[in-house]
């Protein structure tokens, strides 16, 4: 029988992106994944099942018996967290309310991706004037504040009254202007370095195509920290559509349930003493941008060597120190007879 160490490979499951970064995680790093991850999944489950757990509908004003809503209604069994001012359910609003946060992050990491890999491949990948021209506008854009952007995106789009769509949409293209130069600087670093590697050059030695050589080879070799800068885009995304909202210029509420305008219309209550149109929405704000923030934030602390180990050589040190000597019985000392006097 060989001596030889046959390597156990490990399921699938433990492979998996996330799955595979948690086990690699300790300490502060495994509680912001963890964290942030079961935040991030919580706020998907919610959205995706918004009917069911929103005793009403996002616009709906009239019980079904054909009663209007009691307009700020204090916490009850039929409203539990209260109505507005207009009479909507605020509980039923702040759950609509993640469908189209999760949609605007989607629509805004979407389009940023495509174009700023796109523009970061062909600028590193071909490089000369095309290379200069696109670093100078990239380098531009920096000077473009991503809320002032986006006012001026929705007014163009809709003139400040818009509808679902319209909403997600000015908000999407604006992180989108303002988050290409990101995604762009971080893949074309990536592509300059890997197009001089020995294998891109045999692929162009044997005679393989352009295409196939910048996709196949280069790319898929250039997006190891995009992860990191989509929870970045994911969190200035929904903030930028509720800093729309709260400005007026968001979605209307008989199109969608948008968590802005709601916190919006409700500042003058806060005077009032009525708290629960505002506290909610703004709770629900800072949770799933805290959820983001830590998911990102622990991704980043395992794609940087320096922090990815910071705690396990003191674990393995302290597994490594040899056992103390365990205290054994303790033997009667020698006794030896005493010499004799000489005579």
């Amino acid at each position: 029988m060989s001596g030889t160490a046959v390597a156990v490979r490990s399921p699938w499951w433990a492979r998996l992106p996330i799955v595979r970064q948690i086990r690699q995680s300790v300490g502060v790093q495994r509680f912001m994944l963890v964290t942030g991850l079961a935040i991030t999944l919580g706020c998907i489950a919610v959205a995706a099942f918004a009917p069911l757990i929103a005793p009403y509908g996002f616009n709906q004003l009239r019980g079904a018996d054909g009663v209007p809503f009691p307009t700020h209604a204090a916490p009850s069994a039929a409203h539990p967290w209260g109505t507005t001012l207009a009479g909507y359910d605020v509980l039923s609003r702040v759950v609509f309310g993640t469908q189209t946060a999760l949609l605007a992050i989607v629509l805004a990491v979407a389009m940023s991706i495509v174009v700023g890999v796109l523009l970061g491949l062909l600028s590193g990948y071909f490089g000369g004037a095309l290379d200069r021209v696109l670093v100078v506008v990239c380098d531009a854009i920096y000077a473009f504040p991503t809320l002032l952007l986006a006012i001026v995106v929705a007014i163009a789009i809709s003139h400040g009254q818009s509808g679902l769509w319209q909403g997600v949409l000015a908000a999407g293209i604006s992180i989108t202007v303002v988050y290409v130069p990101q995604y762009f600087r971080v893949v074309r670093a990536e592509v300059v370095r890997i197009k001089a590697e020995a294998f891109v050059e045999s692929a162009k030695v044997i005679g393989a195509p352009t295409a196939r050589i910048m996709f196949l080879h280069v790319l898929r070799n250039s997006l190891r920290t995009l992860p990191l800068i989509m929870t970045l885009n994911a969190v200035e995304a929904f903030e930028t559509l509720a800093g729309l909202g709260f400005l007026g210029l968001g979605i209307e509420p008989s199109a969608a349930a948008e968590w802005g305008y709601d916190l919006q219309k409700a500042v003058p209550d806060v005077t009032s003493g009525i708290w629960w149109t505002a506290i909610y929405p703004g709770v629900a704000i800072v949770v799933l941008a805290v959820g983001v923030t830590l998911l990102g934030e622990g991704l980043n602390d395992l794609s940087d060597p320096r922090l990815r180990h910071r705690r396990r050589p003191v674990l393995r040190a302290r597994r490594a120190l040899p056992e103390p000597p365990q205290p054994g019985p303790v033997e009667p000392p020698a006794v030896f007879p005493a010499p004799k006097e000489p005579l």
